[in-house]
């Protein structure tokens, strides 16, 4: 089950900080995976008031940390947490710097090279980063949000998962969470396709998600297996849902985002990695308690991201669809695993050590929550 706490709003989203933000581009393939494309992200400026540690407390053993996440609602946490001066206060005199990315690949590929430390990434790139390097490149060591995705389809031209053959559905990158949802989908309906290229019964365009309303109003794709926010925009020009993909897990859950770390960066560390996951549970804690307000900031960071607000009514369906947590949701990680497998990018993997809850369950007792599970996938 989710873990929540309750705790007071400590600070504002700082705006002026967020508007300093510059975006830059990363490039290249996943080499860890073996697949992906390019991937954008974007560095904040370490002095910026919305990033830079606030310089209280007693000085933790690095003078950096690098964290990546995307400008996308089911990354509320950092995406708030960051910007709000929670991750700050909890790191005291350690700096952040932060990259943007569009999908999961290349942010595996960014943890690998060293260029961040910690991650909010969806379970799939986990799992083929882990897999790839034979469990030596990173842990996940949080859960952070369960649901949040979408098949949306043009309803003039697909009413039912038999009108899929032929048609251009598209995800945000080979190999990410979404691309393998719908692979692993498609072969349950019996489509055959081509995991590197996306071609086959349907063809899988991977399309960055800024890019994906534009391409459906065009007539490019005619829907989209994509995270919030960019489901409820495709909806809001019209697309209809087909799928909403936590209708099927049991009860309406499966993690959609985890927190990783690389293990260099943990045993080097794991004080600085303990602060960002007190971080993370308080910034949860607080979502959970202001809802309304965790919205308005939160589409507030996504403006400073993207240049652009959501509107009011795809704000609200996107946030409906979502739900943050702590507990990592470590059992139907292995069917994540599976879907993988399935979709043709790995071969059937051992996942035995994945996880290590360690820190985060002692963030938990410290707060008088109850630990959370990893399933028997727990550090070895």
């Amino acid at each position: 089950m989710s873990q929540h706490t309750r705790t007071p709003r400590t600070a504002r989203i700082r705006r002026a900080g967020l508007a300093g933000l510059a975006v830059v581009t990363v490039a290249g393939l996943l080499s860890a995976c073996g697949y992906g494309s390019q991937g954008s992200s974007s560095s904040s400026d370490n002095s910026s008031p919305s990033v830079a540690a606030s310089g209280s407390g007693a000085a933790l053993s690095a003078g950096t940390v690098h964290i990546g996440y995307f400008a996308n609602l089911t990354h509320a946490t950092p995406l708030i947490g960051i910007q709000d001066g929670k991750f700050a206060a909890a790191l005291g005199g350690t700096k952040i710097a932060t990259q943007i990315f569009n999908a999961g690949p290349s942010e595996i590929e960014a943890l690998n090279s060293g260029a961040i430390d910690i991650a909010w990434v969806g379970p799939s790139p986990a799992i083929n980063g882990y897999v790839k390097s034979q469990g030596a490149a990173l842990k996940i060591i949080s859960g952070a949000t369960s649901g949040g995705a979408e098949l949306v389809v043009n309803p003039a031209t697909i009413k039912s998962e038999a009108d899929l053959k032929g048609k251009k559905i598209a995800t945000p990158q080979a190999g990410n969470t979404q691309d393998v949802a719908l692979l692993n989908f498609l072969a349950g309906k019996g489509y055959k396709e081509d995991p590197k290229t996306g071609a086959g019964d349907v063809s899988v365009i991977r399309t960055d998600n800024s890019l994906t309303p534009g391409a459906y109003a065009a007539g490019q794709i005619d829907g989209a297996w994509v995270p919030e926010p960019t489901a409820s925009k495709l909806v809001s020009e019209g697309a209809k849902v087909l799928v909403d993909e936590k209708t099927l897990w049991p009860n309406n859950q499966f993690v959609s985002t985890n927190v990783i770390v690389s293990q260099t960066f943990l045993k080097a560390h794991p004080d600085v990695v303990k602060a960002v996951l007190k971080a993370s549970v308080d910034t949860n804690a607080w979502i959970t308690a202001n809802p309304a307000q965790a919205k308005t900031d939160a589409n507030a960071a996504l403006k400073a991201l993207t240049g652009k607000a959501l509107s009011a009514k795809v704000l609200d369906a996107a946030w409906s669809e979502l739900t943050v947590t702590n507990d990592p949701l470590a059992s139907t990680l292995q069917a994540e695993a599976q879907h993988a497998v399935t979709a043709g990018f790995i071969k059937q993997p051992s996942l035995a050590g994945i996880y290590d809850l360690t820190l985060l369950n002692q963030v938990l007792s410290g707060e008088g929550k109850p630990a959370v599970s990893a399933a028997g996938l727990g550090a070895q």
